[in-house]
Order: structure tokens, then C-alpha cells, then sequence
């Protein structure tokens, strides 16, 4: 790799730039446009990622001051705040989704053989959302409550590497169980969910469609039950049972038996009774799945703390959702990273590195793999990192 080439320059090579091209094309992003081409849009939007920039301004302020390296990062335009904000404003959104869905594909293929805790050759997804508040004043198209806008982020998580293979932006006010109506569900997978999506006619697609599910059951559900089978009580389970629903509504919605279980936690006492339409897996397998979907909640927490989705260099839908999706792909472009380097770092760690490091001169693996740990093995704990 060549020495002369910026840590960011050299991270930007692992991005692919026919794939990226492909998505301009597809949507007209440079057309008429005679400087900050999308791609240059990208790059300074990912530097603003990285290097943890607050405004505009911030990065204009920021990026003028090195503007004799600019051309080294491979933005071959002049930043000003105002240019910045017009493509913003007007650039597709969709360019950028349709690329991080190109990331999120080639990342896949690297973590296919990533452990997550269990011994199963299923893939595992967890399902769930998370809010982003807005100012109802400077975000009115997104009103969530009568003095509250925000916009929700569904994500659909692969467990092996903690990659999120869907993710959709609606406005506050969409209810989660949507999300589902636009997936396509994969053949002998597993998804976990919580019971905020417990819609029989939607789990019943689930179903037919070959795949698996474990969810929460509501308190009181109405059922009849068919069968029961031995558990062991002091693993915690407390029943293993096939039932069918007996009020009709439901029933019609899903006709066939599924199997519930109860079971007690041993380090909280909480008794929770999940759902599933599996019936090999063992009945403690199980309660490990759905404890495993904590993952797509540390991934939340995650992106909040060291990715700029909270506070947004524009108002438009357009931007909020251009900012979104380039978070998204700076996230899994350093996972990519991390895997082809064969690094042993936290995510986190990578991130700090390269906050501090992008505009030096220097191989990026030995920027990576040569400086001491930063934070002790309980700080990074803290931070609730993935990729460990």
C-alpha cells in the first residue's frame, strides 16, 4: 500500500467505486452537476462521521483548515458549508441506501462464520426499532407527538457479526409491526422479535414462508393445549407445551399449532413464556435465542454514542436520511475493515484510532494494529462494543 496515500484515502479504497458509480447512475445524482460530485459528497460526509463533526460549519471549518490535503482525500472540490447543504437538501436518498445495502452485502459474506454464542447453523436475525427525537419546529414533516417530532430506524440485525442487513426510516408515528409487511423472509432462518410485533396473520407468513420465529407471548392468550413435554426445572424452564389459539379471529389468521415455554430467569426471577413455530430446537436453546436478541438493542445504543444520527447537519427529510444511511455505511465499511485486516480491536477502539489518525500519512494496518490498547478491558466494556 503507498505510503503517501492519508489513512482515510487508504480507507476509502476498501470502498467499491463501480458499485457506488452504479448508484449515482441509477438515480441521476451528477446530473448537471458540475463540482461536489456525489462521490465527494460521500467522502466528506463520511470524514464528518469519522472525525466526529458537530454542524456544517464544523466541517467546513474543519476541512478548510487542511484544504492543501484535500485532493490527497480524494475530494477534488472546494467545501463550503453552503454547497454541503444544497446536496444535502436535493442529492437522493437513495443512492446512499442502495449503496450501504452494497456494504451490508459484502460484509455479510465476511462475518457468515461468525460465532454469536450458540451452536446453530441457522442464520439468526433480531428485529427491532429505535427513535431518534427531533425538534418539532425544525422537523415538522416528522411529528411524533403533539410537541415532538422523530423518526424511527427498523433494522433487521444479522447476530453473526451484528450487521444490519435492512433497515428502514419512517416517521415516529409508523408502528414496528409495518416494518414486516416489507421483508422477505429467508428459508430456515430464525428471527427474534419482541412482542410489540405479535401479529398472528404476520407470524403465520413467517411460517409459511419456511422460516422460523421466537417471541414474547401476551399475558393472557387465549389457547388450547395439545401436548406438553418433559423439561428440566432447575435450568429454569417450567413447561414445553404445542398449543393452538381458540378465539377465532386469531385462529383464522394462524391456523396452525405452535409451541409455547415458560421459563423463569434465574438471575432475575422474570417469568417469560416465548412463542415459536420451531419445534426441534430444545426448549432451553430457545430462551438462549431470545436472550441473544439484546444484541440488536447494544447495536442501537452503539450507533448513538459513536455515530453522528442524533443530532443532523440538515432539516429535510432528504437530509436527515442521506445523514442515516452514511452512518450506516461508515459502520459497516470499518467493519469491513476490521475483518479483511484481520484485527483483533474493538470497533470502537478502530473508531477512536481513526478520529485522531485519518489525515496522517501512514499504512492504516500499522496505525491499527501498532499503538497500545486505549481504554482498559472494563472502559470498552463499558462502551458496549460489537465486532469483539
Amino acid at each position: 500500500m503507498n505510503v503517501g496515500q492519508t489513512i482515510f484515502s487508504q480507507l476509502m479504497e476498501f470502498v467499491p467505486r463501480y458499485e457506488f458509480r452504479t448508484c449515482v447512475e441509477r438515480y441521476q445524482g451528477d446530473y448537471k452537476v458540475q463540482s461536489f460530485s456525489c462521490w465527494d459528497h460521500f467522502l466528506t460526509l463520511a470524514f464528518a462521521q469519522l472525525t466526529y463533526r458537530e454542524s456544517l460549519r464544523d466541517i467546513e471549518a474543519c476541512l478548510r483548515a487542511k484544504s492543501t490535503k484535500l485532493y490527497h482525500m480524494g475530494i477534488r472540490s472546494r467545501i463550503s458549508r453552503n454547497t454541503l447543504a444544497h446536496a444535502n437538501q436535493v442529492r437522493d436518498w437513495r443512492i446512499y441506501a442502495d449503496f450501504a445495502q452494497v456494504l451490508i452485502t459484502m460484509a455479510r459474506q465476511l462475518y457468515v462464520n461468525e460465532p454469536f454464542g450458540l451452536e446453530l447453523d441457522h442464520t439468526v436475525y433480531a428485529l427491532d426499532s429505535t427513535v431518534i427525537d427531533l425538534c418539532l419546529s425544525l422537523f415538522p414533516w416528522a411529528q411524533f407527538r403533539r410537541h415532538k417530532s422523530a423518526v424511527k430506524l427498523h433494522t433487521l440485525l444479522d447476530l453473526r457479526g451484528n450487521i444490519p442487513t435492512v433497515i428502514m426510516i419512517t416517521g415516529g408515528r409508523v408502528h414496528d409491526a409495518y416494518f414486516m409487511d416489507d421483508l422477505v423472509w429467508e428459508a430456515g432462518a430464525i428471527y427474534l422479535f419482541d412482542r410489540g410485533y405479535l401479529h398472528f396473520h404476520r407470524l403465520y407468513r413467517i411460517h409459511q414462508s419456511g422460516a422460523f420465529f421466537v417471541t414474547r407471548s401476551r399475558q393472557r392468550l387465549d389457547c388450547q393445549r395439545h401436548s406438553s413435554q418433559p423439561v428440566d426445572k432447575n435450568t429454569g424452564l417450567r413447561c414445553d407445551q404445542m398449543i393452538s389459539l381458540n378465539n377465532p379471529i386469531p385462529k383464522r389468521r394462524y391456523p396452525e399449532r405452535f409451541r409455547r415455554i415458560r421459563f423463569v430467569d434465574p438471575d432475575t426471577g422474570k417469568h417469560l413464556v416465548f412463542l415459536t413455530n420451531n419445534a426441534l430446537l430444545d426448549a432451553l436453546t430457545v430462551a438462549e435465542l431470545y436472550r441473544r436478541r439484546w444484541q440488536v438493542e447494544l447495536f442501537f445504543r452503539w450507533i448513538k454514542q459513536h455515530l453522528r444520527i442524533k443530532s443532523f447537519y440538515g432539516t429535510s427529510e432528504n437530509a436527515v436520511k442521506t445523514q442515516v444511511w452514511t452512518a450506516v455505511s461508515v459502520y459497516v465499511l470499518v467493519a469491513i475493515v476490521k475483518k479483511r485486516l484481520q484485527l483483533d480491536r474493538s470497533l470502537f477502539s478502530i473508531l477512536q484510532i481513526l478520529s485522531v489518525s485519518l489525515l496522517e500519512k501512514t499504512p492504516i494496518l500499522q496505525a491499527l494494529t501498532s499503538s497500545a490498547d486505549l481504554h482498559s478491558d472494563r472502559d470498552r466494556a463499558n462502551q458496549l462494543m460489537l465486532f469483539n
